[in-house]
């Protein structure tokens, strides 16, 4: 949006002010004329608008005049304008981008005679040097641009807190980017302690502009800046050009070699097309990866990694080197979403699912950064699940969609360290302390008692076996006041901030011992001297591992492995969780009618069209699996046998990883109190996997009452307290609460001391999570009531999971509003493949990845869609063979008597087993004339029993009603006779067991659920038609073992002799398989349109093989009704390079291929076959 007039909203800038910026632009934008009436104000604003709208330089401006007018009559110094970035990189640009326009307006000023004083420009972050940092403090700079955590020391620092009594204006970039997590009530602190410096020297409440590009709801995000905010929306919607790409190849749960070799060939293809090219990828293994493999394709100098755990001079050289078209493309992860000004860039490239709405916005609108530019992006899906997340992404980008913030809310830990830093620069009374927290956003809400708790604690330490530590500050009870001790200073400076510690070593090369990068704690120690590996696209050659260092030497390109990182991977946001839901059930709305669904996936979501039928036919087919499309609204428990004869779990819920993560640790803790067993689990986006053990028997549709709303908390709690979830928060918070500092004596504290430290402070603070588990007998562990405590927990709760989404779904599901499904399967549904295939960061339990038990289960990629419709049942076949299988084999006396030691009672009718065709009466009357077995009468009907199991066999058969019976006795005996019989036959139901035991149907149930809690049977529907069925888990097993068996026979590879003969039936070559007259010649053409045969084949060698008394008019008819072209559609060799001169016509000759097609066909077959230069045929007819 550009407006007419610039002069109207330039006259109330200064002459020179305004001058510059019309030398530059042609005119503001919509947030520049919104915005600066707003800022001149003097009130505080929140400017909301696109990347690239000009909003950085909408606040400066107004900062950069108000300076300029005070220039003309002598300019005092002291900062004025505080700039507060998320990103040092970020820092960085604008420090440079705002010494060009002052330099410009101060060469205005000289070339019309007007005197200025000098403004000047610094920058503060954790990079600046010493005596930087020392020229600051002597000639504080006019406008100082820094970070959060650097103005945290800056405002803490005695000499540097003095320098920033003067500021009128804080301007914070990316607000967005730090509102929810804990920078940001870290930041809301340190500029509530700032107004409070400005406002006890006698200055006014500094004005706060926040900028941010994509945020919801932005009155949430105006809060957090001041309560007084006024609001400059010009929002996020911007047109844009996105589409999703598919490798060739049909996807899968996981990504092939060979895929990725195809999406490399594409990335190259792409960044040959485009001046410039940003590729984001999700982590920095696959950046390194992808960058190494485009090089490869490309060449060196042409694509560089771009991470944080590359130097900060590495990353500076890429993206000045991108900027400056020295780059053709960069492979990044994060570290280049935000603003980073790297001049033009073309095309915007995200290699798999972004993970979220606004992350997807941010990043593609990294392309096109210029006023007026369209950005251009491209989503590349690398598996099944990943083609409908961005698909759904791009649904949500067009319908104007966006992820709803969620903003910290009173970390404890961040209160710690603030208290700490603001007791060591004044004193303070605590009531006034208070007030001042409160005043903040994100504490508006913490209470009292909290705080108290928060002061104590710093105030009376923590006792450990090293001493008090954590005794910070000097509390005086009776007046109400507090003081920092010594040392609280250094230890603030030194350990405070919002981000937590990585166990990083790193990088030095020698001989210059240069840092180039950092790698992980366990890859260092992993490693041997001789290991080559790569970073930042060159090969180094480990010499040696120190603590906290690995020393390298260049390895000449020798060939590397590529280092890994740990890391928590980020969920998918509940939005785009909520926008998959919606895809996914649009796509099965769809299904009825013919090409739908991937009509509406190319049309609304920019898929290809190959794109479009896999996504299309993978959620059809696992419809036809489980019956219905797993959804927000629709939840579905799906088991199954693995390899081992387990059974596998899973919950197919896409509710995202926060609240699977949840769900599946809180069924996990259940699983293990109910059965005593640790069980392997694992939760992603789309759901969770448990793996059960034979010991496992319950009814499915029961897994959704085990958890409830109510009680859900406190068995999560106790889920994730042993967990490394757990013990890493810990660790951080911790850290945060400056219990544990990350500095001494001027070093920073190794990693593997600080988990010592840790381990001691935990051991003091929470005996019981130290503890040894038998002593705690069993019960759960008690929690103490400390703060650390608390805010640890409710990390792993809110942070790391998402306990108020779970208890929400928990909600929907006991009222109805979530739809609970539960099928029992002969093999997993292609939903299922991903989270059976999920990465180890997604694991509930420590159980490596060789020993998953997920890992055992057989999966197949491609299945024929009337195939699919029947894996979900049992096949008949196999039951009836398995039933014949399991019935026992009776060819003597012996054997006969083994049958009854397991079967306890058998009538003479069943003797004959299932198929009724063995007579073993002969043999039975020779085991009762040797007395071990004879005829027991039950109900009126007699049963053969063996000798041993005649006790057994009268407490089964006892009058239940009689005085002094021992209940148990005859229940035993019963589910001992029940048990026999189900490791003896197939599934069956509880009417037809009693009828053949002659017991009540209620005390063969009761029996059957006694076996269930032992593991022995499972129920379900294995028979068609039939709603309720027992049997037991072994034979059960067997059963699917041959279902399966059954259903891959259907699509077994055929040998080559079979596929020849279906070939020349298919072409009509085999004898009796030719066509007739001008239709047949007209069905062969359409047959074999696109091919291209010698001119002179198409006749002899074609047409008459395939037709029967082929007749040339048959051709010549059709070709001059104009039913049939022809021409050719390849290019011609002397007009493959793109050189190759056009000055004649190239002459057709009877050996030049070509190829027949229908005209109703040419449309899209000459797109198809389309030369780059961008003619089509050499000729048609």
């Amino acid at each position: 949006m550009i407006v007419e007039s610039r002069d109207a909203v330039l006259a109330e800038f200064d002459p020179l002010v305004a001058q510059w910026f019309s030398s530059r632009f042609s005119a503001p934008t919509a947030p520049q004329i919104a915005g600066w009436p707003l800022i001149q104000s003097g009130k505080d604003a929140l400017m909301c608008a696109p990347t690239g709208s000009g909003k950085t330089l909408a606040a400066f401006l107004v900062a950069v005049d108000r300076l300029l007018r005070e220039a003309r009559t002598g300019l005092p110094a002291q900062t004025q304008i505080l700039y507060v970035s998320p990103l040092k990189a970020l820092v960085n640009d604008v420090h440079a981008n705002l010494e060009l326009p002052l330099h410009e307006i101060r060469a205005l000023a000289e070339a019309g005679g007007v005197a200025l004083d000098p403004i000047r420009v610094a920058l503060r972050t954790g990079d600046t040097t010493a005596s930087d940092r020392a020229r600051m403090l002597r000639s504080p700079a006019h406008i100082l641009v820094t970070t959060p955590e650097s103005l945290f020391i800056l405002l803490t620092a005695e000499r540097s807190r003095a320098a920033l009594k003067s500021v009128s204006t804080v301007i914070v970039d990316e607000i967005h980017a730090i509102v929810a997590n804990k920078r940001g009530p870290h930041l809301a602190l340190s500029l509530a302690r700032l107004d409070h410096l400005v406002m006890q020297h006698g200055g006014r409440k500094p004005q706060r502009i926040g900028l941010s590009a994509t945020v919801k709801p932005v009155e949430e995000v105006a809060r957090f800046l001041s309560p007084d905010t006024q609001i400059v929306n010009i929002g996020h919607r911007r047109e844009m050009e996105l589409s999703v790409e598919v490798p060739r190849d049909e996807l899968g749960p996981v990504a092939s070699n060979e895929m990725w070799s195809e999406i490399y060939d594409r990335l190259a293809q792409l960044i040959r097309e485009h001046r410039t090219t940003l590729i984001f990828v999700s982590t920095r293994r696959l950046s390194e990866r992808v960058a190494h493999n485009l090089v490869a394709r490309l060449g060196e100098g042409s694509v560089m990694p771009h991470h944080g755990s590359l130097a900060r001079h590495i990353r500076l050289d890429t993206e000045r080197r991108l900027k400056h078209g020295e780059l053709k493309a960069v492979v990044a992860t994060a570290s280049l979403e935000l603003g980073i000004d790297i001049g033009s860039v073309d095309l915007v490239v995200q290699l798999g699912s972004p993970r979220s709405i606004a992350v997807a916005l941010q990043r593609i609108g990294r392309s096109g950064h210029w006023v007026g530019a369209k950005p251009k992006g491209i989503l590349v899906a690398t598996t099944r699940d990943d083609l409908i997340e961005c698909a759904a992404v791009v649904k949500a980008i067009r319908t104007g969609a966006m992820d709803r913030i969620e903003p910290a809310e009173t970390p404890l830990d961040i209160l710690s360290q603030q208290i700490v830093a603001a007791s060591a620069a004044d004193d303070w009374r605590e009531d006034e302390l208070f007030e001042l927290v409160r005043s903040t956003h994100p504490y508006r809400s913490l209470a009292r008692e909290d705080f108290d708790a928060v002061v104590s604690m710093l105030a009376d330490g923590i006792a450990t076996s090293r001493g008090r530590a954590s005794a910070l500050i000097h509390r005086d009870r009776v007046n109400g006041r507090i003081r920092g001790r010594r040392g609280a200073r250094l230890a603030a400076i030194t350990s405070g901030g919002a981000i937590a510690d990585t166990t990083a070593y790193s990088v030095i090369a020698e001989p210059e011992d240069t840092v180039v990068g950092t790698v992980d704690e366990d890859f260092a120690v992993e490693s041997l001297a001789g290991d080559i590996f790569l970073l930042g696209l060159n090969s180094w050659r480990i010499r040696r591992v120190e603590m906290g260092r690995v020393r390298v030497d260049d390895a000449h390109g020798a060939p590397p492995t590529i280092p890994f990182w740990r890391g928590e991977a980020p969920g998918r946001t509940l939005e785009l969780s909520q926008e998959v839901s919606r895809l996914r059930e649009r796509i099965a709305d769809l299904a009825d009618a013919s090409n739908a669904p991937a009509d509406y996936l190319q049309r609304e979501c920019g898929l290809d069209r190959l794109g479009a039928e896999q996504a299309a036919a993978y959620v059809l087919e696992g419809r036809a699996v489980l019956g219905a499309v797993p959804t927000s609204h629709t939840v579905i428990a799906e088991r199954f046998f693995d390899e081992s004869g387990g059974m596998q779990l899973v919950v197919h819920a896409p509710f995202g990883a926060r609240i699977n993560r949840a769900w599946g640790l809180a069924l996990r803790k259940r699983f293990c109190r109910s059965f005593n067993l640790e069980l392997q689990a694992a939760a992603t986006d789309n759901g969770i996997v448990i793996s059960l053990s034979e010991q496992h028997a319950f009814p499915l549709a029961s897994i959704f009452g085990f958890l409830h709303e109510a009680s859900v908390q406190d068995v999560l709690t106790q889920a994730m307290l042993p967990s490394p979830m757990f013990t890493a928060r810990w660790r951080w918070d911790a850290q945060r609460f400056l219990a544990l500092l990350r500095f001494r004596n001027g070093r920073k504290v190794p990693a593997n001391i600080q988990r010592m430290r840790a381990d001691d402070l935990l051991a003091a603070v929470f005996p019981d999570q130290a503890a040894c588990p038998e002593n705690l007998g069993g019960e759960a562990v008690r929690i103490p009531d400390h703060p650390l405590v608390k805010e640890a927990i409710d990390d792993c709760l809110h942070e790391a999971m998402d306990i108020d989404g779970l208890k929400r779904v928990l909600r929907d599901i006991e009222a109805g509003a979530i739809q609970t499904v539960a099928v029992d399967t002969a093999e997993p549904s292609k939903f299922s493949h991903e989270i059976l295939n999920a990465n180890p960061f997604a694991y509930l339990d420590d159980a490596p990845l060789e020993e998953r038990r997920a890992r055992a289960v057989q999966l197949r990629n491609a299945m024929r869609s009337d195939v699919a419709a029947g894996a979900g049942v049992l096949d008949a076949a196999a039951i009836s063979a398995v039933e014949a299988e399991s019935w026992p084999v009776v060819r003597s006396a012996d054997e006969l008597h083994d049958a009854l030691l397991t079967l306890i009672q058998l009538a003479p009718e069943d003797a004959a087993g299932p198929d009724r065709s063995a007579d073993v009466s002969a043999l039975f009357d020779e085991l009762v004339v040797a007395q071990r077995a004879s005829v027991q009468i039950a109900d009126g009907r007699a049963f053969w029993v063996a000798a041993e199991k005649l006790d057994l066999f009268a407490a089964a058969h006892a009058d239940q009603d009689a005085h002094g019976a021992d209940p148990l006795v005859p229940e035993l005996a019963r589910a001992e006779i029940v048990r026999g019989w189900m490791e003896s036959t197939g599934p069956t139901t509880v009417e037809s067991l009693a009828q053949k035991l002659a017991l009540a149907p209620p005390l063969i149930e009761a029996a059957l659920l006694r076996l269930e809690t032992e593991g022995q049977v499972l129920r379900g529907s294995f028979h068609p038609g039939v709603e309720y069925e027992w049997c037991n888990r072994r034979i059960l097993a067997r059963i699917h073992r041959r279902t399966l068996a059954a259903l891959r026979r259907e699509i077994e590879p055929v040998s080559t002799a079979q596929h020849e003969r279906f070939l020349a039936q298919w072409q009509h070559l085999a004898d009796g398989t030719q066509l007739h007259g001008i239709d047949g010649t007209l069905a062969i053409v359409e047959q074999l349109q696109g091919l291209e045969f010698p001119a002179s084949a198409w006749e002899s060698d074609v047409l008459r093989k395939r037709v029967a008394h082929y007749k040339p008019e048959y051709l010549d008819e059709l070709c001059a009704s104009g039913e049939v072209m022809w021409g050719r559609l390849s290019a011609h060799p002397a007009f493959e390079h793109p050189s190759a001169q056009r000055s004649r016509r190239v002459r057709p000759t009877r050996v030049a291929p070509v190829s027949l097609f229908l005209r109703r066909d040419a449309e899209w077959l000459l797109a198809r076959s389309a030369r780059p230069d961008g003619d089509e045929t050499a000729s048609l007819s």
